[in-house]
């Protein structure tokens, strides 16, 4: 179903039919819902379970706070700019509606995506008793980290060119912060034991859905289109290769959400005889 349903929604995103009455508009939704089908079906392939169904509820939740959870960069984007949508006019109502049911996939893809990586052994070996990383006064330094993240994020407006890298990595600074300054564990505690599961599982899952966002952008009749200062060059689909970088600290954002939520992704699934 899942292969179906992405494979017919990308050929009618590539479809020459710009007509304002054109579906293409449509089609980023049902193409990750595609993904997101494709990839739990490959968890259950592999360990017999999968995010979807081992925690329906939250999944289901995932894709409404999803949608707010990306509305926050749409924000930030209104001061440095670096995307823009294009096509056919449409009304704000219907703008609104559209790319929140778009939004709303950003969550479950990456976290089934962690899911699906946590299900290779590989993984677990390479990442765990891994390079033990203890931080010195933890309280100091999450005070100083949020406050240069924060002046950061008032930034943007001022200096939108040189300060627009933050937008994906000032908000994490932030969250972390305020955990380790109110005494909670932050999802990047255990990386003082050599656990770097919660680090690297998320990076590397972003940075995958990245590369799949990009893909089936590419081509297509409403696309958006980038303007990323200084390294607008050596372009993979429509992003710069350094554009790409970006995505791993937004799949660490996708983490610390799911942590709030009380959602764990990046363990070893159980595996079901």
């Amino acid at each position: 179903m899942g292969l179906v349903l992405l494979g017919v929604s990308w050929a009618m995103a590539l479809a020459h039919n710009d007509a304002p009455q054109g579906l293409q508009r449509y089609t980023f939704t049902p193409i990750w819902l595609g993904y997101i089908l494709i990839i739990n079906a490959l968890s259950v392939k592999r360990v017999g379970s999968c995010l979807m169904l081992d925690r329906p509820k939250m999944f289901l939740l995932l894709f409404i706070v999803s949608s707010a959870f990306w509305w926050f960069f749409e924000y930030l984007n209104h001061f440095v700019h670096n995307w823009y949508y294009l096509g056919p006019p449409i009304s704000p109502l219907t703008r609104v509606v559209t790319a929140s049911l778009a939004f709303s996939t950003v969550l479950p893809a990456v976290l089934s995506t962690v899911y699906w990586l946590a299900t290779f052994k590989q993984f677990h070996h390479a990442y765990t008793d891994y390079w033990t990383f203890k931080v010195p006064h933890p309280r100091a330094i999450a005070l100083l980290a949020l406050s240069i993240s924060t002046l950061s994020l008032f930034a943007l407006g001022a200096w939108p060119d040189s300060t627009y890298p933050m937008i994906w990595v000032s908000p994490l600074i932030v969250l972390i912060s305020l955990q380790a300054l109110t005494g909670q564990q932050t999802i990047f505690s255990v990386l003082q034991h050599g656990d770097w599961r919660p680090f690297c599982f998320p990076a590397l899952a972003g940075l995958q859905c990245g590369f799949f966002w990009e893909l089936w952008n590419y081509g297509g009749m409403t696309p958006w289109k980038y303007n990323i200062p200084f390294v607008d060059r050596f372009h993979l689909f429509e992003m710069p290769l350094l554009g790409y970088a970006g995505y791993l600290p937004f799949g660490l954002e996708c983490i610390l959400v799911a942590s709030f939520l009380g959602l764990t992704v990046h363990t070893e699934p159980q595996t079901q005889q």
